[in-house]
């Protein structure tokens, strides 16, 4: 580590970024406890009792436990080796769109989630990475991914990558998934390519849900390229919303397909019922 890093890892806790005090917060509301990967394996901490069977030996049975009952039981301890995960978050014009100027921006919400759940993984001791950005674990790494967020994209539209996702690993793509959905078919495809699960986040702003405009309005893209102009908008209001289910249906179906986890999580909700979700999502494998 540079010795400009060390420095301002050192001073996380004392002068934090808006965006990182707002994800270390964000963190501290969902409470978890200790990250439970919840399979048998190496490592100190105890996870359960199971009942010996043909393939155990005399040394792996817990006679203080067995001396309880007439059956034979193996004390087995949780599985600790640390997992990476790659988060992969839209930095698209499409992202800067809200409805309301009491929501934060879809861009906004993506990062802070992505960034809160990063403080989580980076307790639990699993290595994080993005796009770009090398995965590694360490409070230091909160400031490479910080940076890592601070870059956008001048596209109307993002499109999912999947740099860095190591064989066996984690992905989280974040997006609103307006954009053409064949990126993320092929994000899917090369993570799987490589034993790799994960979870797919919609984020939309509530506007987006119900359509409300009507009358004489004029429809551009965040990046300025796409315009269109109608007279009567609410004429557009039931092909938009079926289109829009349609999506949503089609990234539910590639994660089922993939065995992936898909949700859909609006600017207008709470930021910590999407967060648990991802999270739960990641120990889901």
């Amino acid at each position: 580590m540079s010795l400009p890093l060390r420095l301002r890892a050192e001073a996380l806790g004392q002068s934090l970024p808006p965006l990182l005090a707002s994800a270390e917060h964000l963190a501290q509301t969902v409470m978890l406890g200790e990250h439970g990967r919840r399979r048998a394996g190496a490592g100190d901490e105890f996870w359960q009792y199971r009942p010996a069977g043909s393939g155990d030996t005399a040394r792996m049975v817990d006679w203080r436990r067995s001396a309880r009952s007439d059956a034979h039981f193996v004390r087995e301890r949780e599985w600790q080796a640390a997992q990476t995960v790659t988060i992969w978050v839209d930095a698209a014009q499409s992202m800067a769109f809200s409805g309301d100027a009491s929501r934060p921006p879809k861009s906004d919400r993506a990062q802070l989630l992505a960034l809160a759940l990063s403080v989580l993984l980076l307790r639990a001791g699993e290595r994080v990475g993005m796009p770009g950005t090398p995965a590694r674990s360490g409070r230091a790494q909160l400031l490479r991914l910080l940076d890592a967020l601070g870059t956008e994209h001048d596209a109307d539209y993002g499109e999912a990558e999947t740099r860095g996702v190591t064989s066996h690993g984690r992905v989280v793509l974040i997006s609103d998934f307006l954009g053409d959905l064949a990126s993320v078919e092929r994000a899917i495809g090369r993570a799987s390519d490589r034993n790799a699960r994960g979870a797919i986040l919609q984020v939309l702003d509530p506007a987006e849900e119900v359509f409300p405009f009507d009358g004489r309005t004029i429809f551009e893209s965040m990046g300025g390229t796409l315009r269109h102009e109608t007279l009567r908008a609410s004429d557009l209001r039931v092909r938009y919303l079926e289109r829009l289910a349609e999506r949503k249906n089609r990234l539910a179906a590639l994660a089922r397909a993939s065995g992936w986890h898909y949700h859909c999580h609006h600017t207008g909700e709470a930021a910590q019922s999407a967060l648990l979700w991802l999270y739960r999502a990641m120990e889901a494998g």
